[in-house]
């Protein structure tokens, strides 16, 4: 097969050759002197019919005016024409007929007349267009390879394309130079492409090629490969037939385009602006630069926002990639070098060397937003072909933009966070309260480490009667609302447990402060826009004199408690309760007695659960931890933070120990007492004789002596039944009285005629501190006294 690079002058037999239509020759004056065996198939004349009769004969229309003087084309001195002709058995066909002339004397013999069947002509003359327009005009390049995968043929368009290069006996490798194969799922290699399509017949349908043809060997063009197998009409594997079109301005849109959704999703996964310089990098290099430099103005970093107009050229480096690492460092760029300008203008800057090849090509853009410059990105080819041109300005302008709108959010978050955690700093206990009825631990990690901030509390409150209140909540949502949120309802909890409520309806009224805060938003605004509501909560009151410990829960999981004698691991029968805000849905508390030194860990949702991670699998890791209850809380928190909080989380986590202590029965005294007016004097008697028993001083005795006369005469005065007498010895000395009234006395200062009235008066000056708390059976009124060192 010879290599050819158009059809223009190729001999293809059609239906109207001499060798497959019906032919009759005829004279001069048109009568039939010849009749072939095809004329005879086609009309079913015989010879012996047909010949010496005038053609016009057969002729269906104008057989008078047949024309057979005007040469057709597509044979020398040949024309072609379309008539009806009438069969033998009195049918119509339609022909096409062509009549070559044999001899121009006038005698014999005069033409030939071709005839064939006028369809089976068109449609062949039809694919003869067709061959002719792929061979010469067809804007897609073609070659055909032999069974060696050599080229014989090319058409004209992929001679012109490439260079006018003879390609007879090259390879499909060879036919230019850098050649890869793009596309995936293909081997590396055309060779290995096409010998597979020549095995197995298969087609291969757009493969994408890039390479550098001799018509233009300084830069990389891309192609769209398709290839099929060729067969005779036996089935011989004759070769491969390739397809190619350039694709290159197609292909470089696309990779652009595929640029910015790679941008748009992985540049500002974060809020930290180092890392969103790092993930611009990656997007950028190798695909449109070989290393990507970001300076950020210094005040960026601080969460402060340049002044529109600003021209500072102070600026930090947070990244020079594509290092691994980089350690931020100062900059003051000189006023004529390329990043300056860039910021001075407030524009893309180009600068491309003046000498030829693949160097130092570099383009700045400003990092904008809001009218300031928060810095300038700089691109720069080293080894790239192709140094940066107008075209490539858009398209760094676009990914810095993207980038711009990323770093100026941590800006904000910067700015956002360091008022949110000096907030925060305030409204977190930050030393929790020694009591002898517990040990405690925290531990509180936000969703973000290098914030520090978010809704999640804890918190220890000292109860009267040496009880101890522990909370841990969770509020919705993290920085500053949700931080202050977090202080008014931590606020709301402090004060509800000084009034001494049980669990469960601290939690009803601090539901009701919270509806009744979304109520009062909603008279003014369409929806109400609280965090607090949705908030969970768990609260717990533990008295260490009888072990008790209530407790009531507000959508918060459920405390894990380790027994200190067998390790084992339970969750107390807590109903859950709904979360707060939701309104008029009841809160219940379960009571249980916990034995000295029993583990408790509270939490919130943060600390075992989150995206990807699996709820039961993480309270198993937290119970693997709390195993090894008798190590130091401590050592306890750390090894659960460290175990279930590994890296960053997306929700924050507040997790607090606490390890149970019972009083001794020598620092409890207790009597029970009957309600007649006598006993006064016997109630004076225990206290001071307990308290000396105690070896306090003289000065409790008689302020205890005086405390004891006062309230046990108020409950026999106020109150009917049986009256209880509790001295507690702790780090104040605390007096009791209980009976079963309901009415809570009230201080107030007596006027001078008044018999009476000045007996709380006198507790409040005389104590530390004094209240009341209800019981089911009433009231107890209590005091405390300090005891000196």
């Amino acid at each position: 097969m010879s290599v050819v690079h158009a059809a223009e002058g190729a001999d293809f037999r059609g239906p109207l050759d001499v060798t497959k239509a019906a032919t009759a020759v005829l004279d001069a004056d048109g009568t039939v002197v010849g009749w072939g065996p095809a004329a005879h198939a086609l009309l079913g004349y015989p010879p012996d019919e047909a010949v010496g009769s005038p053609i016009g004969t057969f002729i269906v229309d104008r057989p008078g005016e047949y024309d057979m003087a005007t040469p057709l084309p597509g044979a020398a001195q040949a024309r072609r024409q379309v008539v009806h002709m009438r069969r033998r058995d009195g049918h119509i066909v339609r022909v096409a007929t062509a009549t070559l002339p044999l001899s121009h004397t006038g005698k014999g013999p005069a033409r030939l007349l071709a005839i064939a069947d006028a369809d089976e002509t068109e449609r062949w003359e039809a694919l003869q267009s067709m061959l002719r327009g792929l061979a010469t005009q067809s804007p897609v390049g073609l070659a055909i390879y032999d069974t060696d995968l050599r080229v014989v043929w090319t058409n004209h368009a992929l001679y012109e394309e490439m260079g006018t290069l003879q390609y007879a006996g090259l390879g499909p490798d060879e036919m230019v130079t850098h050649g890869q194969v793009l596309s995936d799922g293909h081997p590396a290699t055309l060779t290995e492409a096409m010998q597979r399509v020549l095995d197995t017949g298969d087609t291969v349908i757009e493969l994408h090629y890039s390479g550098r043809p001799p018509a233009d060997p300084e830069h990389d063009h891309v192609w769209s490969c398709s290839y099929y197998r060729l067969q005779d009409g036996n089935g011989r594997v004759l070769g491969v037939c390739e397809e190619t079109v350039d694709v290159t301005d197609r292909y470089l849109a696309q990779q652009r385009l595929d640029l910015l959704v790679r941008a748009g999703g992985r540049v500002g996964t974060s809020l930290d602006m180092t890392r969103t310089a790092q993930e611009l990098s990656s997007v950028a290099v190798p695909q449109f630069a070989d290393g990507v430099t970001v300076d950020l103005i210094d005040i960026v970093l601080e969460g402060d926002q340049p002044a529109p107009g600003s021209t500072s050229t102070r600026v930090v480096r947070v990244w020079e990639g594509p290092a691994p690492d980089t350690t931020p460092q100062v900059i003051d760029h000189p006023a004529d070098s390329l990043q300056a300008r860039c910021l001075a203008a407030g524009r893309p800057v180009l600068e491309n060397p003046a000498h030829d090849g693949p160097a130092h090509s570099r383009l700045a853009v400003p990092l904008r937003t809001d009218g300031a410059s928060l810095g300038v990105v700089t691109f720069r080819r080293d080894h790239h072909p192709d140094p940066f041109e107008d075209d490539d300005v858009p398209l760094a302008d676009e990914l810095v933009a993207r980038a711009a709108v990323c770093i100026d959010n941590a800006r904000r978050y910067t700015r956002e966070h360091a008022a949110a955690l000096t907030l925060q700093r305030s409204l977190l206990p930050r030393k929790l309260p020694r009591l002898t009825g517990v040990d405690v631990a925290h531990r509180y990690l936000p969703a973000d480490s290098s914030a520090g901030v978010g809704g999640d509390w804890y918190d220890v409150i000292a109860l009267s009667g040496t009880r101890v209140g522990l909370v841990v909540g969770d509020v919705v949502g993290h920085g500053v609302r949700a931080a202050a949120t977090m202080g008014r309802i931590r606020t709301s909890v402090r004060a509800l447990a000084r009034l001494d409520l049980p669990p469960d309806e601290l939690l009803t009224r601090l539901d009701e402060l919270i509806t009744q805060d979304a109520h009062e938003q909603t008279a003014v605004q369409a929806e109400p826009d609280d965090p607090a509501l949705g908030v969970t909560c768990l609260y717990a009151v533990y008295d260490p004199v009888t072990g008790r410990c209530s407790m009531a829960r507000a959508g918060s999981p459920l405390p894990s408690v380790v027994d200190p004698t067998t390790g084992e691991i339970t969750h107390p029968d807590v109903p859950a309760g709904p979360p707060l805000g939701l309104g008029g849905l009841p809160f219940e508390s379960a009571e249980f007695t916990l034995a000295e030194g029993s583990l408790m860990a509270l939490f919130t949702d943060g600390l075992v659960q989150g995206r990807d991670r699996d709820r039961d699998t993480e309270l198993d890791a937290l119970h693997t931890v709390l195993a090894e209850h008798r190590l130091s809380l401590e050592e306890l928190c750390d090894r659960a933070v460290t175990t279930l909080l590994p890296g960053p989380v997306d929700d924050d986590a507040a997790l607090l120990l606490v390890r149970t202590r019972t009083l001794d029965s020598h620092e409890v005294a207790a009597w029970d007492l009957t309600g007649e007016p006598e006993v006064v004097g016997r109630a004076r008697a225990l206290a001071t004789g307990q308290v000396d028993a105690w070896g306090l001083d003289g000065e409790l005795s008689f302020t205890t002596e005086l405390v004891v006369s006062e309230l046990v005469t108020n409950a026999i005065r106020y109150a009917s039944g049986p009256i209880q007498l509790r001295l507690i010895r702790d780090r104040a000395l605390i007096c009791e009285v209980s009976d079963t009234g309901h009415t809570s006395p009230n201080l107030r200062r007596a006027a001078s005629d008044d018999e009476g009235g000045r007996g709380l008066f006198l507790i409040a000056q005389m104590t530390q501190q004094w209240g009341t708390r209800y019981t089911p059976t009433g009231k107890t009124i209590w005091a405390e006294q300090p005891i000196p060192p």
